[in-house]
């Protein structure tokens, strides 16, 4: 079975002939070619057809018939994020429109003066949040703390198609002065975001029931985001029909230093999204590590 290994699929040559139809006529010629992309996925790529196949007949309970078309939706969903997501941010974004659901809850956190932790997952289109709030016209510093483990060729390409970013990055280093960073971004009445849904081998877990089976979660954010003494608010933006999308803002009720009911109220969360939108879960991996 699959594992995580910390970066993307893809290639250059993919987005340019996508960045090229996009900019030709729009994002529906790409997405028609991208039922091709789809139908590839799905019959090249077994190992990871094994890994979903168990996410949606054994934790959806999907028969084995749904389960075949649910894994060739998933991965034509998968390529609408990410072709949603470079018409956005290369200016193509007019067509799209947006739906608001609590993000009132990150105005009302941010008037403390205190920042707010942000959780999400890999799921739905987050990475287009930014663009939710400009919509709004509100001014939040978001600070997305990843890994720098990214295709550098695919990152550098559409940094050169797309608009700068205004959100700002903070690696996670080996000597935690991305600890440090953290609390200043909060400082400075900033959201600071992770995703908590990917961990890498090696790396400290906890361990939770998610969707009825257990699962390992990387430890970094649920203990992070327990000790510092701000709200917790977990946020996705979930992918419609036609060109609308969703944004959930949910606030974490949990207590302080409680890592272990951050990461339950969380898997909670998540599992409630999954249930509306089971195509838009994008772990293509092993998640729930049954190799055999």
């Amino acid at each position: 079975m699959t594992q995580w290994e910390g970066k993307s699929k893809g290639t250059v040559l993919g987005y340019r002939i996508f960045v090229f139809l996009m900019r030709s006529g729009g994002v529906r010629p790409a997405y028609f070619i991208l039922n091709f992309v789809a139908l590839y996925y799905f019959l090249f790529l077994p190992k990871v057809n094994k890994s979903m196949s168990y996410y949606f007949r054994q934790r959806l309970g999907y028969s084995k018939w749904k389960t075949k078309m649910a894994l060739f939706k998933s991965y034509y969903t998968f390529g609408q994020t990410i072709i949603d997501k470079v018409a956005i941010t290369s200016g193509v974004s007019n067509k799209f429109s947006y739906e608001f659901d609590g993000v009132e809850l990150l105005l009302e956190l941010l008037k403390e003066k205190k920042g707010a932790v942000l959780i999400s997952a890999h799921i739905g289109n987050f990475e287009i949040a930014e663009h939710f709030f400009g919509e709004l016209d509100l001014h939040f510093q978001i600070n997305l703390v990843t890994t720098d483990m990214e295709h550098s060729a695919i990152r550098d390409y559409l940094a050169s198609v797309t608009k700068k970013s205004a959100i700002n990055f903070i690696i996670i280093k080996d000597d935690l002065s991305h600890i440090f960073e953290i609390n200043a971004a909060l400082a400075r009445n900033e959201l600071v975001c992770f995703t908590g849904d990917r961990y890498f081998p090696g790396n400290k877990v906890l361990t939770e029931e998610f969707l009825g089976e257990q699962a390992n979660f990387p430890a970094g954010p649920f203990l992070i985001a327990s000790r510092l003494r701000v709200p917790v608010v977990f946020v996705y933006v979930m992918k419609e029909p036609k060109l609308h999308y969703h944004l959930y803002a949910r606030l974490a009720e949990v207590r302080h230093r409680d890592e272990k009911a951050l990461l339950r109220a969380y898997t909670e969360s998540v599992g409630l999204m999954l249930k509306k939108y089971p195509y838009q879960w994008f772990n293509y991996f092993d998640f729930w590590d049954k190799r055999q």
